[in-house]
């Protein structure tokens, strides 16, 4: 009964931190203005299913992604295991399915097995992909520091995890041969079977009882510790991968939005439309220069980044050694996200009238945004269907139209728009080619 209480107070704890976490995100999502939600569902079912589930796009660089899916498929079917330890957790009982489930069980949890040695296989390639290969999209100026931490300490995490399902299932097999008390037999397990005799063997029966119950708490409490630690890094993308698949914008990928306020504008100056004669009030905001003028999509998609870089590795602006970095865009927002809603939950501001002096220009400079060539390289690449060239756009409005600044060469160009109706300086009517 004392361990039953202990994991159930543990559980409790762990929900109410986990809680938090995922409240703060939701909060944070929300700073973002409303946007409605258009589409086709068919489709939206289509790239859950396909992209976030089936890691679709992950498989146009297949050997990392061959790698990932070891990861991902073992993530997944563990949950077996994982749900059969809640239940012995809370009720006592050890390996609650067994009986129930009989020669199938042990079929179950042998694949569980095998998937975890390839996990584990995939998880060692990856630190070495980013740690001693050093793969250069993993080696950007934006990936310093804590970016770069963060993927290693859920690859050690990984690694934790495998640890104690072998460590509780190598002594778990001896304990069953053995016939020991609470640890009645539940069939071979393909890799346990062998692996326990060879590293727990020659260790007594209590001996072996702490080693089992060492590599189940292990397992657990790393899973609580991930479950906790999750809202915090860009691994959120397991759980956010989904919605944002769901809630992607379907239009194509080259169409820009239009502003109604500049189309307006537009058609009066081409004469499709009578000039608006009352006064007018406040100008309208051009663009985005802070969370709270970027759509809640935008901050969904900046919590769902994996960070993987692919996005920059492809941007030509990057490779022709420009600052953009279409990822390093995409953390700006969620950065500035957590800046911003950590001020509001602090009191330190109120969201109504919120100020503190800086915007997303802090993060982004306008170096970055002016290379940008518009080609949707970045958004083609994402495995997850984010869009860092929406935000792009957004900024670059918001800097040319209502700050009135802007690239000194492009700023022509924009006056010859205004004054003449055409990218050219010309006094003659755009539609004057047709009386000649």
């Amino acid at each position: 009964m004392l361990s039953i209480a202990f994991f159930a107070a543990v559980l409790v704890l762990t929900g109410w931190f986990a809680y938090r976490g995922y409240a703060r995100v939701w909060q944070n999502i929300h700073l973002g203005k409303a946007e409605p939600v258009e589409g086709v569902r068919a489709v939206r079912w289509r790239n859950v299913l396909l992209v976030a589930f089936g890691q679709q796009k992950m498989f146009k660089n297949w050997l990392p992604a061959v790698l990932h899916l070891f990861i991902y498929v073992a993530f997944l079917v563990t949950q077996i295991e994982l749900l059969e330890i809640f239940v012995d957790g809370l009720t006592g009982a050890h390996r609650f399915f067994a009986p129930y489930l009989k020669d199938f069980y042990a079929f179950v949890i042998s694949f569980i097995e095998v998937l975890s040695v390839l996990a584990l296989v995939a998880t060692v390639a990856f630190l070495a992909r980013r740690n001693l290969l050093k793969v250069p999209r993993f080696w950007k100026p934006e990936m310093k520091g804590w970016p770069f931490r963060d993927a290693n300490y859920i690859l050690i995490g990984e690694i934790i995890l495998i640890a104690g399902i072998f460590t509780m299932n190598g002594a778990d097999s001896v304990l069953q041969a053995r016939g020991a008390e609470h640890y009645p037999p539940a069939g071979p397990f393909a890799v346990s079977q062998w692996l326990g005799p060879a590293l727990f063997g020659s260790l007594s029966t209590p001996a072996l009882i702490a080693v089992e119950r060492f590599g189940w708490w292990l397992h657990i409490l790393t899973v609580f510790g991930f479950l906790c630690y999750l809202p915090y890094s860009k691994h959120l993308h397991i759980l956010l991968a989904f919605p944002n698949t769901w809630y992607a914008r379907q239009k194509p990928k080259g169409e820009m939005s239009n502003m109604p306020e500049v189309q307006k504008e537009v058609r009066i100056m081409m004469g499709l439309e009578p000039a608006d004669t009352s006064p007018s009030g406040d100008l309208p905001l051009f663009g985005a220069n802070d969370v709270f003028s970027l759509s809640w999509k935008n901050i969904l998609e900046a919590y769902s980044c994996t960070e993987c870089g692919r996005c920059t590795a492809v941007c030509p602006a990057n490779l022709t050694g420009k600052k953009l970095s279409p990822r390093k865009v995409v953390m700006a927002v969620r950065d500035r996200a957590e800046e911003v809603g950590a001020a509001i939950a602090a009191g330190r501001q109120n969201r109504s009238d919120y100020n503190d002096g800086k915007s997303l220009f802090d993060y982004i400079s306008p170096e970055e945004l002016h290379a940008c060539t518009t080609c949707n390289a970045c958004v083609e690449a994402c495995p997850v269907l984010i869009n860092p060239l929406d935000v792009i756009l957004q900024m670059r409005r918001y800097e040319i139209l209502t700050q009135g600044a802007g690239p000194s060469d492009w700023l022509p160009l924009f006056n010859a728009i205004e004054n003449n109706g055409a990218a050219w300086a010309m006094n003659e009517p755009r539609d004057a080619w047709r009386n000649q």
